[in-house]
């Protein structure tokens, strides 16, 4: 019997090790690609965009703007007739406001799924990324203000043997 059978697993010629490692570190880093930027506003032409998604809940915004006199579409509605409400409308500018670009860019939002409280956490969330990408030294009035980072709660699922996610059925002692 052979010392190889004797121990069950062949042994490993250190030689071969060494080349395979070798020819594995020459394939990995011949040269470094750079990594792709998008093109802020100052370098967009006359019809590109910056764009941002935005989540919320069950709601997707997908957000682009470009730079002109402060124009603010959803769903190709203007926002007040899309988001009655004062406070939604508020909600979604706030971003703007934060960075001093109230009446700098024209926005175009299209919205799909959620509630209207979802629909306007999105658009917050997509415009302040489309902010970012358009001008990213307003990244810390961004952070700041909390509108970079998306809101994870979502509806929480029913469970088995419950009426909801927690509630129970009553109980009834007769």
């Amino acid at each position: 019997m052979t010392e190889e059978q004797a121990q069950g697993t062949p042994l490993i010629d250190p030689e071969k090790v060494k080349a395979v490692v070798n020819r594995a570190a020459a394939v990995e880093s011949p040269t470094v690609q750079p990594t792709k930027r998008k093109p802020t506003a100052d370098e967009l032409g006359p019809k590109e965009y910056c764009w941002g998604t935005g989540r919320r809940k069950s709601a997707i915004a997908r957000v682009r703007i470009r730079p002109g006199n402060g124009n603010f579409t959803i769903n190709k509605r203007e926002i007040t007739n899309y988001f009655p409400s004062l406070r939604d409308q508020k909600n979604i500018q706030k971003p703007l406001a934060a960075t001093d670009s109230l009446g700098k860019y024209d926005v175009w939002v299209n919205i799909k799924g959620g509630g209207t409280t979802g629909q306007a956490g999105a658009v917050l969330l997509g415009l302040a990324r489309a902010l970012y990408v358009a001008d990213p030294s307003c990244f810390q009035s961004l952070r700041d203000g909390g509108f970079l980072t998306r809101d994870s709660r979502a509806v929480e699922r029913k469970k088995y043997g419950k009426r909801g996610a927690r509630r129970s059925f009553q109980f009834s002692k007769r």
